[in-house]
């Protein structure tokens, strides 16, 4: 198991070490607690870039996975789930938008993109939608009563 962090950004301090607790009780509660991950924080430039470069989309997003697990080879390295890329800048953004702690809107980051690595999908349909929202309702719940 390996959940590697690294946190490319300097505008939002964030204790590593709560992500990565926060990062294997989500594993857990998904039944995969050997599942590797990496999770990569950065600023609203990054993340746009990216976006751009494999979304096709312009501007900053708040977050982006990338699965291994998908594609022909997806089944080669079933523990190896992939990576997931937060942009403090726009959670910071969104955490005031909501008027909410943004350590809270840092959790349901994590947990879309960690939903996204194990396959949940709220693109395609309206019934996956509700499905991959329910699901990030009982982890945020979760997280809250821990």
């Amino acid at each position: 198991m390996a959940i590697l962090i690294d946190n490319q950004q300097a505008n939002h301090p964030i204790a590593t070490q709560d992500v990565q607790r926060n990062a294997q009780a989500i594993l857990n509660a998904l039944g995969c607690p050997d599942g590797e991950l990496s999770i990569v924080l950065v600023d609203d430039p990054t993340i746009a870039r990216l976006n751009e470069q494999y979304l096709q989309h312009t501007g900053p997003t708040n977050v982006i996975s990338f699965p291994m697990r998908e594609g022909p080879h997806g089944d080669l390295h079933p523990e190896l789930l992939g990576d997931v890329v937060i942009s403090m800048d726009t959670c910071a953004r969104e955490s005031r938008q909501a008027d909410m702690p943004m350590a809270q809107r840092f959790l349901e980051l994590l947990i879309h993109g960690i939903l996204h690595l194990m396959g949940y999908d709220h693109v395609h349909s309206e019934a996956e939608a509700d499905i991959m929202e329910a699901k990030a309702r009982e982890l945020m719940e979760m997280l809250d009563n821990a």
